[in-house]
Formats: structure tokens, C-alpha cells, sequence
């Protein structure tokens, strides 16, 4: 700064300084959830890379490991195309082509995370050494149909209004993954299975209201937070396996 006043007269760096201290509080709580939103998405891609490579390389030839392993990087994956983009935003705000990165990176983190659920279940059998021809053919059908409607234009993926009814349609085959795996999972009966039900439980439980009311009340985007807590501690039982 030069100088801070001159015959009573308050200068203009004086003047921006004063600006940035006193931000209405409403737009510096949204500095600051941007700057920690943007930190917690950077870690969690860190996370899920690391966690991936860890896992490959510790695997001993084990197939369940080798399989989390792959797992966890395609977990990043998915997520890294719309996280990436919101961190771009809020780093250099809003470019003509926001919309359209935010809309893809929804798009492809959809089908990734159906393909999540269906590694998962591949894990899951060689954890138990069974599985179930039922479950199987529902989580196919459920996967294949849920990845076929996130195809269509209809969903409108490349504009913020997107698509209320093609949301709901997409989301009930993904609801029926996620009651499939549940189920699976709490017959299990083991440690394991119960605390792999909990994060499934606790990620889907964040998960819908998101999908539902995130358009008519942001506040509940909160949710993704710790949805996204629930697929790391998801990881973190594929790490206690090394």
C-alpha cells in the first residue's frame, strides 16, 4: 500500500483493503465453502489414486486386492470428471464451456458409478467364495438399463435445469443396485459386510434427497460431502485387506 490518508482522504488501496475485510457475510461464507470444497475434492481424488496404486502394487497376486485396486481408481476416475470442473470454477468462475464440463463429468461419474457397483459385487464373491444368480441378473439388468436412460439427450446433462423426470428414471434402477448390494452385503453376516452395508446405507441415504431437492434447495448439495465419506471408508475396507 502507499500512503493511508492525506488530508483526511482515505486512499483507493486503503479503500480495497477495507472492502475485502468487510465482504457481506453471506459471500464470504461462500469463499470460504469454495476454498474447502475444492480442498476436500482435491484430496479425495488424491485419496482414491493413491489408495488404487497401494493397492495394485501390495496385491501379491491376491485377486480380491487387485480387483479394490481397480475399484478405487475407478472410483477417482468417474468422480475426477465433475470434480474437477467445480474446482475449475471456483478457481476462475464461471467460462462458456462450465455448463457443459459440469454437465459431462455428471454424465460419465453416472455410468462409473454403476460400474462401481457391479466390481463391487465381483468382489464380493471372491470375499465369500458365492454368489447368487438372482443377484446377478438384477445388478446386470439394473447396471444396463441405469447406464442406457444416462444415454439419452433427454436427460438434458449440458444444461443446469437438467431433467426432474429422466433424474428419477435413471436414479430407481441405481436404487435397486444399491438395495441388492445391501442385502447381499447384511446377509453376510460378517464385521465386514456390516460396515461395507453402513457406507452403502449412508451413501445412498445422502445420495437421493441430493437428486431430488439439490435443484430447488442447494443448501442440500451439502449432502455430497459426506456421501463421498462413505465411499472412502468403502476404500479404506479394501486398504485393511493389505
Amino acid at each position: 500500500m502507499k500512503e493511508y490518508a492525506i488530508g483526511g482522504k482515505i486512499t483507493s488501496d486503503v479503500l480495497q483493503a477495507s472492502s475485502i475485510l468487510f465482504l457481506p457475510v453471506s459471500e464470504c461464507g461462500e469463499q470460504i465453502m469454495a476454498v474447502f470444497e475444492s480442498i476436500f475434492d482435491i484430496s479425495y481424488l488424491t485419496f482414491d489414486a493413491s489408495a488404487g496404486i497401494a493397492m495394485l502394487a501390495l496385491s501379491g497376486g491376491r485377486p480380491v486386492l487387485i480387483l479394490y485396486g481397480l475399484l478405487s481408481l475407478l472410483l477417482g476416475a468417474g468422480d475426477a470428471f465433475h470434480l474437477i470442473p467445480r474446482v475449475r470454477r471456483y478457481i476462475k468462475g464461471n467460462e462458456p464451456s462450465t455448463e457443459y464440463r459440469l454437465g459431462l463429468g455428471l454424465k460419465v461419474s453416472s455410468i462409473t458409478m454403476t460400474l462401481f457397483y457391479l466390481l463391487l459385487y465381483v468382489i464380493y464373491t471372491q470375499l465369500y467364495g458365492v454368489g447368487s444368480l438372482a443377484a446377478a441378473v438384477i445388478l446386470t439388468a439394473s447396471a444396463v438399463l441405469r447406464i442406457i436412460l444416462c444415454l439419452f439427450p433427454q436427460n438434458n446433462w449440458y444444461h443446469y435445469e437438467g431433467s426432474a423426470k429422466w433424474s428419477l428414471a435413471r436414479n430407481l434402477p441405481f436404487a435397486v443396485t444399491g438395495i441388492c448390494m445391501i442385502v447381499l452385503f447384511l446377509m453376510s453376516g460378517t464385521a465386514y459386510g456390516r460396515a461395507m452395508t453402513a457406507a452403502i446405507l449412508v451413501s445412498f441415504g445422502c445420495y437421493i434427497p441430493v437428486t431430488i431437492f439439490a435443484k430447488k434447495y442447494p443448501a442440500v448439495g451439502a449432502l455430497m460431502m459426506p456421501k463421498t465419506i462413505a465411499y472412502v471408508c468403502m476404500i479404506v475396507l479394501g486398504l485393511r485387506m493389505i
